[in-house]
């Protein structure tokens, strides 16, 4: 005999009533409510068999519209009426009851084509993230405060199903974010982010909102990267990666320098002497790559005067390097290699390498280099560096025709380091190789001393490398 979609369900539905029968027969003998009853009434309300019986009901459905992967519409539909009447009538039941809730008005509200039935649907989300703030506050393996990540899916939820309720939205991911700080979803950082751009282009706040949320929100990234790559956990690493990127390329058209200059020029006059806000501005510039912008230079001059530590004196000493006042960068510039050891670290001994190099004090500026070399082997520029450093001093290391040509030699071997473990680097050591291996000894001339190409030769002064005698290219 063939059955019907209508008379599995009803044979279903029996299976399960029978099934919680038994169930509270035993939970419950003598038709009496138990001890457990007795003691939590608010657990499953004033009509607790029927509580249980309704739980019991929608669940089994929601488990096997679960397994259909959420698209068998006909259990769909037998999931909620009972569900509705848990929610209404025991909402300390069951934390699924909410969980599954919100898969249940997600669906919903994803095929409901009448707009004004769609609007219900989302109210009634909220109110079904907002009843287990209220019954459920708290992790039930934890019991530490879940209240910060609720909020944060119910603001998601919110900008996704309406994006013109986009104030409401902002105030529950602040909300969130003030309580979750570093341990805020990246999903919910993005949405934080994009409500605060549509509070801005409605008027409602001043566009300089969007740089200080961005900056928070990156802040809170990069801390969370750092920590995962510090765990090893790859995967994660790389999400928190993705979620910045698009938060980055959701403030790419407000981080024009113009854009920038004008906000924090504003915020700057009213308090000039802030600390944080002058960091905030010279970070932010600093990224958007606005450093020739005379906002910079007074913004890192004054951070520097009121908090003179590595990270100011780094800012001055770029600025200083960059307008060719090679001496009065270098004590900035000593001061800055004194930060923690990090990628800004890296490029500060790489500066200093630069001053250096322009200084002519080619050995120190060679250590400084290495000690960015220390920091990340795979760094191409500092043997970029390395090499210049030897082919500047070539003439002044040799006495003669085959002497002061050596040091290039020495110079191309950096540059294809260079090449070889970076590859952002490739046309810069490329163009250097080809320039300069046309100064090498000529033939004639390494013969003459009585070399041979292939031999190996050890370069003096104070460069002291062992090196490759090659014929000019």
């Amino acid at each position: 005999m063939i059955m019907t979609t209508g008379i599995k369900l009803k044979l279903l539905l029996s299976g399960i009533l029978f099934t919680t029968v038994i169930q509270l027969a035993a939970m419950v003998p003598d038709g009496l409510p138990n001890r457990k009853m007795q003691d939590n009434p608010r657990k499953y309300g004033e009509d607790s068999v029927t509580c249980v019986v309704n739980i019991s009901l929608y669940r089994e459905f929601f488990k096997q519209w679960r397994a259909s992967d959420y698209t068998n519409t006909t259990t769909f539909n037998e999931i909620v009426k009972p569900w509705r009447w848990v929610f209404k009538n025991c909402p300390m039941g069951s934390e699924n009851t909410y969980v599954d809730g919100v898969k249940i008005l997600q669906y919903r509200i994803e095929n409901e084509k009448n707009e004004a039935t769609k609007q219900k649907l989302i109210d009634t989300l909220m109110m079904v993230y907002d009843q287990r703030i209220e019954y459920f506050p708290n992790h039930y393996k934890t019991g530490n405060s879940q209240v910060g990540y609720v909020l944060g899916r119910k603001g998601v939820d919110l900008y996704t199903y309406d994006q013109e309720r986009f104030e409401e939205t902002y105030n529950i991911l602040k909300k969130s974010i003030d309580m979750e700080g570093n341990n805020s979803d990246g999903t919910v950082l993005i949405y934080y982010f994009r409500s605060v751009i549509k509070l801005a282009r409605k008027g409602v706040v001043d566009s300089t909102m969007i740089v200080d949320v961005y900056d928070q929100v990156i802040d809170i990234l990069d801390d969370n990267i750092a920590a995962l790559t510090q765990q090893g956990d790859t995967k994660w690493v790389e999400n928190y990666k993705n979620f910045k990127g698009n938060i980055e390329a959701t403030f790419e058209p407000f981080a024009t320098c113009e854009d920038l200059v004008r906000i924090f020029s504003s915020k700057l006059k009213k308090t000039p002497d802030d600390i944080d806000l002058l960091t905030k501005v010279t970070n932010m510039l600093d990224k958007s790559n606005c450093q020739e912008d005379p906002l910079y230079l007074s913004a890192s001059k004054n951070l520097y005067k009121l908090q003179p530590n590595p990270e100011s004196a780094y800012l001055i000493g770029r600025l200083l390097l960059k307008e060719e006042k090679y001496a009065d960068a270098l004590p900035y510039f000593e001061e800055a290699v004194k930060m923690p050891v990090s990628d800004k670290l890296a490029i500060a001994y790489k500066l200093l390498a630069s001053d250096l190099s322009a200084l002519k004090n080619y050995p120190r500026a060679r250590q400084m280099a290495l000690k960015a070399l220390e920091i990340n082997p795979n760094d191409g520029n500092a043997y970029l560096i390395i090499g210049d450093l030897y082919a500047s001093s070539a003439k002044d290391c040799g006495t003669d025709d085959f002497t002061s040509k050596v040091a290039y030699w020495a110079a191309v071997d950096k540059y294809i380091r260079a090449r070889n473990v970076d590859p952002t680097v490739e046309e810069a050591a490329n163009k250097r190789i080809s320039t300069y291996s046309a100064y090498f000894p000529t033939t004639e001339t390494f013969f003459f001393h009585d070399y041979k190409e292939g031999d190996t030769y050890t370069v003096g002064c104070w460069i002291n490398e062992t090196t490759t005698i090659r014929a000019p290219k």
